[in-house]
């Protein structure tokens, strides 16, 4: 789907998986490797797509309080 970069070496990956039959959206961390390709880390969030919504407005409703300060 996409990525942001975190800094130099580390990145913000969002996609789409599938386990045990169901569908995710998948927020990990991805590291450059020595060999220079991008590998996940543990660090991560699954969030089922019915999900998704509720995700958007906590995330909006951060970033305006953030904002006001």
């Amino acid at each position: 789907m996409g990525e942001i970069e975190r800094n130099p070496t580390e990145r913000l990956r969002v996609s789409t998986e599938s386990f045990k039959g169901r569908d995710y959206i998948d927020l990990r961390i991805y590291y450059e490797a020595n060999d220079g390709e991008w590998k996940p880390t543990k660090k991560g969030v699954t969030i089922a797509p019915e999900k998704t919504e509720d995700v958007i407005k906590l995330l909006e409703k951060a970033g305006k309080q953030l904002s006001g300060k």
